[in-house]
């Protein structure tokens, strides 16, 4: 087998078990279930604000790419919670419920291990989400 096809069948393998083996395993080396995870819909642009109503709370993330790389903001209602999370692959962005948001959120590469960036947001990047501290 060639190089190429190797490397094609890798990022094959790595697509299908982020999306379908059933656990994640996050940067800080944690287990997800993947059964457990909501997919938060995203658009390929260097910039976007969307609502989603996640465990009964309303948040508003902000997602911005700059040179350094991809950063998020996060409101609950007219409250800004974080402000300026650097996103990086399978690294929790919230990390604690004092926060106040209802859960967390990590980004996911389906072909590898790079941190998002806006071209592959919504396919090769997927926003993820897990209610990890609801009751």
């Amino acid at each position: 087998m060639s190089s190429l096809s190797q490397q094609t069948s890798q990022q094959t393998s790595q697509q299908t078990s982020v999306v379908s083996s059933g656990v994640i395993t996050t940067a800080q080396g944690s287990l997800v279930s993947a059964s457990s995870l909501l997919t938060v819909p995203l658009s390929a642009l260097p910039s976007q604000t969307l609502k989603v109503s996640l465990s009964g709370t309303l948040v508003q993330i902000t997602l911005r790419q700059r040179s350094t790389g991809l950063y998020a903001d996060f409101d609950a209602g007219t409250t800004r919670l974080l402000s300026g999370v650097l996103c990086q692959d399978r690294t929790w962005l919230v990390r604690d419920a004092a926060i106040g948001l209802p859960g967390d959120f990590l980004f996911a590469d389906t072909q590898g291990q790079q941190g998002p960036d806006t071209t592959g947001l919504g396919s090769r990047f997927l926003l993820l989400y897990a209610p990890i501290w609801s009751s």
